[in-house]
């Protein structure tokens, strides 16, 4: 019997993917090989970053629960002024950070002891045994002076000066270069418990008043603030002229001679005056 013939199965050929598909696949993989280390890198860069710091040292300063403007001003979580402005530029530069810690003044000192805070503002003659800690040098001149109304500056040489006024003074401050002016009634002082209301009694006190008591930057913080610029003028001599400086933790010698160093630099530049100038 006859068996018909088959037609033959055509044998199946290999076909080799064309060579570009094998490219693109690679380049593929090279890309996201790539991304995959960038992001790791990325990554590994910004935790170094969050590690350094978190480890970098933190310089505690004691700003007071209501600030001391304009040297430390406190509005809510926000610290500014003229010390906080000067200590968190050099501490910047001496990599460290900066916290704010507000701590009543008659606690400061214990704390400062205890090592609760590092720092507060303070003039050596404000301070009870200051051998016990360190100073910096000053980074601001505090000046008690005689603010008058309008453009005659009042002119004081001493005590008699001011014989027959009536002078605006701060609730609780002692004045004693002018004691026996006052104790003897040859002056008489009016004390008001804000350093805003002094100014605000001389402006509104209809001639009751002839002179007020004030440090000199927080006059002129205080006419800024409240748009008074041209109503007051303060007198060229001051009544008391103290250095503000840090105060330190005892064994903090190191530290505060890296920060006179960049102090005495900011204000050879005009840095510190330009700080200044934003308060006054």
């Amino acid at each position: 019997m006859h068996t018909p013939a088959r037609w033959p199965t055509p044998r199946r050929r290999n076909v080799a993917r064309p060579r570009v598909f094998c490219f693109l696949g690679r380049l593929f993989m090279l890309r996201t090989l790539l991304l995959i280390s960038a992001t790791g890198l990325f990554l590994l860069l910004g935790s170094a970053s969050a590690t350094f710091a978190a480890e970098a040292p933190v310089l505690r300063l004691n700003v007071s629960p209501q600030g001391y403007p304009p040297y430390t001003i406190v509005e809510g979580q926000e610290t500014s002024g003229i010390i906080w402005d000067v200590a968190q530029r050099i501490t910047e530069r001496l990599g460290y950070r900066l916290e704010a810690y507000k701590i009543p003044r008659k606690r400061v000192d214990d704390m400062l002891l205890e090592d609760y805070v590092d720092a507060t503002a303070r003039a050596k003659e404000w301070t009870d045994r200051p051998e016990r800690f360190v100073f910096t040098d000053p980074i601001v001149r505090v000046r008690e002076v005689f603010f008058t109304l309008g453009e005659d500056k009042f002119v004081y040489d001493g005590p008699d000066d001011i014989g027959g006024k009536t002078i605006l003074t701060h609730l609780g401050y002692k004045y004693p270069y002018l004691l026996k002016m006052f104790e003897s009634k040859r002056a008489h002082r009016f004390d008001v418990p804000q350093d805003k209301d002094i100014f605000s009694y001389l402006l509104h006190g209809d001639d009751n008043f002839d002179l007020a008591i004030a440090d000199k930057l927080v006059g002129q913080w205080i006419i800024r603030k409240n748009g008074w610029r041209g109503k007051f003028s303060a007198s060229d001599k001051a009544l008391t002229d103290f250095g503000l400086r840090l105060m330190l933790r005892p064994e903090m010698n190191g530290f505060a001679k890296k920060f006179n160093a960049e102090l005495a630099t900011m204000k050879s530049s005009g840095e510190l005056d330009r700080i200044m100038d934003a308060y006054r």
